[in-house]
């Protein structure tokens, strides 16, 4: 069964117009998030636009808000979320913005009302560093940045 949490949300004025983030399918695990751009934004080859979404959230303590692309817009357009995934902290309270990048060869154009991106609900673990003179050994050890092969 799928954990539910209670996140408070606040269109900014002017915004009405725009749906709220929302779930489009029942097994979705990201839920849509929609420009609020005042006018069309044009995404050139190799640039950023950050987009905002008219929304602010209140989350609670203990989780974030992980902003993630969209995978139609990733192999339709070659448009990602350039700080994947983009975090909300539960102690932010401005406006939620999208990082989006054009790693494509054509501009992009995002109009009002577009779905942009998408965000997960996650809990955090805040972690209690212990400082160590050693660390125990692993059968992996230092292995990284694709030592399997």
């Amino acid at each position: 069964m799928t954990e539910k949490v209670e996140v408070k949300i606040q269109r900014i004025e002017g915004n009405e117009d725009l749906p709220l983030p929302g779930y489009m399918s029942s097994g979705a695990s990201g839920m849509d998030l929609f420009a609020a751009v005042a006018e069309s934004v044009t995404i050139p080859p190799k640039e950023v636009a950050v987009i905002p979404l008219g929304i602010k959230i209140a989350l609670p303590e203990g989780f974030e808000a992980q902003i993630r692309p969209r995978s139609g817009l990733a192999s339709r357009h070659s448009i990602g979320v350039l700080n994947s995934p983009g975090t909300v902290d539960s102690d932010y309270r401005g406006e939620v913005r999208v990082i989006l990048f054009n790693f494509g060869r054509n501009p992009f154009v995002v109009n009002r009302g577009d779905r942009i991106a998408q965000m997960v609900i996650a809990r955090v673990a805040k972690a209690v560093l212990i400082e160590q003179d050693h660390l125990e050994d692993t059968a992996r050890g230092e292995g990284g940045f694709g030592h399997t092969g």
